[in-house]
């Protein structure tokens, strides 16, 4: 990209404020109270049923009870796990290694994508490797990981953000190169250049894809954490599953998958609202 700016101009500024078009949110109809309790009731339908499912199975001796423990059991085990603290201390460890393998995956792949969906020469440069390295399944590299690192919170942390990488720096790369090229086309007949163009209209054009990425590598970063915490940990969220299947403690196992559960879909909501947070003009998300 061109380092010289031309020196802005009133058709400059107007591209700026314009790109993208759609930056001002859009007007969203008042949420009224029956509306709320209908939504609500909406989405926790389906979640209903299924606890009753559950529930009602094993004390009907459809599946077997000792498997599958009605659902009454499970969350009588996760409150003793809770107020004993012992699950907390497993949910501790976990949240530590995503936060920190996740963090670092973003701070890597955003940028990297952005180099190689703006710069074709990088693209050509990088991508044979890239290629070779994303076809290869990450639990397969779980064992490099833990020879070269150790079986220590380092290993963890870096098949987490390994596993990250993939989502965040794909959908980096295709929303650059998936901006509208009128857009483009316009923006630089206004005058935008270089850096300006970049950031005025690349980059927000783009956060929608990134963001998409970013929530993918939220789930992956979960199902990644757990099978490296069944290898080699003494403590977290598999480890406490791993362990309560080895000791026959079922409602001890099926309460860390809860909990599991839980936790993807706290994270999934966080990221939901950071990216309505930074592109409000995006129609609300599912």
């Amino acid at each position: 990209m061109t380092a010289l700016l031309p020196a802005p101009t009133a058709q400059a500024e107007r591209a700026e404020r314009a790109a993208p078009a759609a930056r001002t949110a859009p007007v969203r109809p008042r949420l009224t109270v029956r509306g709320l309790l209908g939504s609500v009731t909406t989405r926790s339908a389906a979640l209903v049923a299924l606890a009753a499912v559950w529930e009602a199975a094993p004390r009907l001796g459809l599946v077997d009870a000792v498997f599958l423990p009605p659902l009454s059991q499970v969350l009588q085990a996760w409150w003793q796990l809770a107020a004993g603290g012992e699950l907390w201390v497993h949910l501790e460890a976990s949240l530590v290694r995503t936060v920190a393998g996740f963090a670092l995956a973003v701070a890597v792949a955003v940028p990297l994508g952005l180099l190689i969906g703006g710069y074709g020469p990088v693209a050509r440069l990088l991508n044979p490797v890239l290629e070779a390295l994303r076809n290869t399944a990450v639990l397969a590299l779980l064992p490099v990981f833990v020879l070269i690192l150790g079986i220590g919170e380092t290993s963890k942390i870096a098949i987490v953000c390994y596993a990250c990488t993939w989502p965040i720096l794909l959908n980096t790369v295709s929303g650059v190169r998936g901006v509208d090229p009128l857009l483009l086309k316009s923006a630089r007949s206004m005058g935008l250049r270089g850096p300006r163009l970049f950031t005025k209209v690349v980059l927000p054009a783009a956060v929608p894809a990134i963001f998409t990425g970013v929530r993918l590598a939220g789930a992956v970063s979960i199902l990644v954490l757990i099978a490296a915490e069944m290898v080699g940990a003494k403590a977290g969220l598999g480890y406490l599953i791993n362990y309560a299947q080895y000791n026959f403690a079922i409602p001890d196992m099926y309460a860390g998958i809860i909990t599991i559960s839980a936790l993807g879909v706290a994270i999934n909501s966080g990221l939901l609202l950071l990216e309505r947070r930074l592109s409000p003009w995006r129609k609300d998300t599912p």
